[in-house]
């Protein structure tokens, strides 16, 4: 009995502890419980906390960026209101500019518009005075007035837009006139009656009806004529194609005939002259054989003439520098008339002057001295400046019979020559025969002395006829 009582004993101690055990954790895990029931009230107050400060900062900035948006807003306002202050400025001054340029480049049209509207307005006022005083109903005077005064204006305006069309305008300013003068009429006599003692103030009235009138005439045509040297270059080319058709009447009648034939100005009457010179003459308008006949055969004679020259060298130098002294055209004499330019078909006229004496074909001092250019044209070809010849001459040479039977063709050659402008040379002689070179010196002074012959014979002949 004992041990079933320490049994029970035991066990109810044990049981005892078990429910303080049980007790001191259901007592912990109350506590835990309301720690953890603490600590998730207190993070959930902290959330909210957090919650209200990130809504407070995303309140904050959206009021600050409405604010930002709210100034951004206001000075685009700001800004627009200026630039539409500062364009219709703009405007403005670009008006007033324009309006100051119109008047500093017409001031004519703007003091002519000025006048005229002071005296239009007064001569209509006094029409219509005029009217109502012989008892004619104010309306009516008025739209008379206007009638009459509109008319003349009407036919002004039609006179200058038929000019300007380049239609006759005589009609409408006769009639403009006409106009002009009725209602200056009207003032006139309604002015004359009112004031007897007065005539003036009549006058003046009568006036008003006709000042707008002339200005505006004189306006529209009396600062659109020719000018003194308009007017001059149409007398001169008046003169000229008179002394065209006299100089050249057959050139003339030959350009009509082209411009009868061709369609309608299809061509220029310039141009139609030009094409029937070119007929006529064969050469550039100006020019034609004769001329260049005339030109060749003045200098052939220059030349002769300085060829007389030859034996004496210093009053040869001396000549050839008072005619270029004295030389009535620009540039040297060999540069030619200048009206042939560079069209000159012969060398000789195209060819600078290598000096006075060129024009002779007799070189720089005389017939001994060749010119540099023809030595050297001559040194090129074989045998051009060696012992033998073209026809295989012996050292002694030519006779002066076989020199004498080679002077035709010696002549023939020179007059080549100075025809192309070169020298009469030894040099070109032996090369053009085909002689040896000291032949060609022999043969060149017989050619010149048979030159001056036939010169000298040509002047002699010339006094017998003069005499």
């Amino acid at each position: 009995m004992s041990s079933y009582r320490e049994e029970r004993r035991a066990d109810v101690a044990a049981q005892a502890e078990q429910a303080r055990k049980d007790a001191e954790v259901r007592a912990a895990q109350e506590r835990e419980d309301r720690r953890l029931e603490l600590e998730a009230k207190l993070k959930a107050k902290e959330i909210a906390a957090e919650q209200r400060r990130k809504d407070d900062e995303v309140k904050a900035e959206q009021a600050r960026k409405d604010a930002d948006a709210k100034r951004r807003q206001e000075q685009a306002d700001k800004r627009a209101r200026q630039q539409e202050k500062e364009r219709a400025s703009a405007a403005r001054r670009a008006r007033i500019g324009k309006l100051t340029g119109w008047l500093n480049a017409n001031p004519v049209t703007a003091f002519v518009a000025f006048v005229m509207v002071c005296s239009i307005v007064p001569a209509v006022i006094s029409q219509v005075g005029a009217l109502s005083h012989a008892n004619v109903n104010v309306l009516l005077a008025a739209l008379l007035s206007a009638m009459l005064e509109g008319t003349a204006w009407a036919l002004t305006f039609m006179g200058k837009q038929a000019e300007d069309a380049g239609r006759p305008a005589g009609k409408y300013r006769v009639a403009t006139w006409v106009t002009a003068f009725l209602a200056a009429g009207v003032n006139y006599w309604h002015w004359a009656d009112a004031l007897p003692n007065d005539k003036w103030v009549a006058f003046v009235f009568a006036g008003s009806s006709l000042i707008a009138i002339y200005l505006w005439d004189m306006k529209t045509h009396g600062s659109h004529g020719k000018t003194t040297e308009e007017r001059r270059r149409e007398k001169a080319r008046r003169k000229h194609l008179a002394d065209r058709r006299k100089h050249h009447k057959a050139i003339a009648e030959e350009a009509d005939r082209l411009l009868s034939a061709l369609p309608f100005e299809s061509v220029t009457d310039e141009e139609a002259f030009e094409t029937a010179w070119r007929i006529k003459k064969g050469a550039e308008p100006g020019l034609s054989a004769e001329v260049y006949a005339n030109a060749t055969n003045a200098r052939v004679a220059l030349g002769a003439a300085f060829e007389l020259g030859e034996q004496v060298r210093p009053e040869l130098v001396r000549a050839g520098m008072l005619a270029s002294l004295y030389n009535p055209l620009p540039g040297s004499p060999a540069q030619g008339i200048p009206a042939l330019g560079p069209s000159s078909p012969l060398p000789a006229l195209q060819r600078p002057s290598e000096g006075a004496t060129a024009l002779a074909g007799i070189g720089m001092y005389g017939s001994e001295a060749a010119s540099k250019k023809a030595r050297e044209n001559a040194s090129e070809k074989p045998g051009g400046n060696t012992g033998g010849n073209a026809s295989g001459n012996g050292p002694r040479g030519r006779s002066d019979e076989e020199l004498e039977a080679l002077l035709p063709q010696a002549l023939k050659v020179a007059a080549e020559l100075v025809a192309e402008g070169n020298q009469i040379s030894a040099a070109a002689l032996s090369k053009r025969v085909g002689i040896r070179r000291d032949d060609a010196r022999r043969l060149r002074d017989r050619v010149i002395a048979e030159r001056k012959l036939k010169l000298v014979d040509g002047q002699g002949a010339d006094a017998a006829v003069g005499a």
